[in-house]
Order: C-alpha cells, then sequence, then structure tokens
C-alpha cells in the first residue's frame, strides 16, 4: 500500500487522523436561508401575533452563538481552549442559529468541516420543525397570538 492511498499517513509518514474537510457551501446559500427566515419570521411576527420574547430570544440566542463562535474561532489561531462543538450545536438548536450562520460567514469559521456542517444544517432544519410545530399548536388550540394593533393599523385585517 503507497502513503498516497492510506489516508492515516501524512506525507512524513507517521499516522494521523484524516481530515474531514471538504469545500465550503456556497456563502449565498446561509445568506438565502437566513434572508428567508427573517423575513418569514417576520411576516409571523406580524400575521400570528408572535409573543415578543420569541424574536427576543432569537436575537438573544444569535448574539451568544455568534460570540462563541468568534472565541473558537480566536482560540483556534492561538491554539488554545475550544469552544465544544457540542456547545456550538445547542446554542443553535436553541434557536442561536441564525447568529451561528453569520458567525460561520463573518469568521470562515466551522465551514469546511463536512460532519460539523451536517450536524449543524441538522440543528437548523430542527429548531425550525419545533417553531413551526409551537406555532401550529398554538394556533391549532386557539391562542391569540394576534397583534391588537394590526386591526387598528389595517382595518380590513380584522375581518374575516
Amino acid at each position: 500500500m503507497s502513503l498516497a492511498s492510506d489516508p492515516w499517513r501524512t506525507d512524513r509518514g507517521t499516522l494521523e487522523r484524516p481530515r474531514d474537510l471538504s469545500r465550503p457551501l456556497p456563502a449565498a446559500l446561509s445568506w438565502g436561508v437566513l434572508i428567508a427566515f427573517a423575513a418569514a419570521f417576520a411576516l409571523a411576527f406580524v400575521t400570528l401575533g408572535l409573543p415578543l420574547w420569541l424574536p427576543a430570544l432569537y436575537a438573544l440566542l444569535s448574539l451568544l452563538a455568534f460570540a462563541a463562535y468568534g472565541l473558537d474561532k480566536s482560540a483556534a489561531r492561538r491554539n488554545g481552549p475550544r469552544v465544544s462543538e457540542q456547545t456550538l450545536l445547542t446554542l443553535g438548536i436553541l434557536g442561536g442559529w441564525p447568529g451561528a450562520l453569520v458567525a460561520q460567514q463573518a469568521f470562515r469559521h466551522k465551514t469546511r468541516k463536512r460532519s460539523f456542517r451536517r450536524a449543524f444544517w441538522r440543528t437548523v432544519v430542527l429548531n425550525l420543525l419545533l417553531l413551526a410545530a409551537f406555532l401550529t399548536i398554538a394556533t391549532l388550540r386557539g391562542w391569540d397570538l394576534s397583534p391588537t394593533w394590526l386591526t387598528d393599523v389595517l382595518p380590513w385585517a380584522g375581518s374575516a
């Protein structure tokens, strides 16, 4: 077996774990998903009357995720203690994934490791499914999610 065909051997002949790297996804995909989410979230906020704590929660967790990615990138550059991938993914699934997407692009961090990218996008999908489930349950149970001010601004919005 030649060195070239053994993914565990380096050029120096030493054994190392193969790197799980691939080309980053196009930045336009991340920005497109983020813009679509922001537009849908804003529309849902206005039309369904989402409680104010929901966008505030996404904003807070996004700021925390952005900071965590920044700290991790800084630690990676100086070979210091890192923020665990589990922490980054947990922040994402709880609602910080928009900030994580921005941080990934701004810091060019965690954009090439294939296994992390797959796990990250699974947390995005799961978070969106949980949000949709919350909104569906709230609607089916008759929770009042429509803002009262909407009928003042748009009188025709109150008539069904």
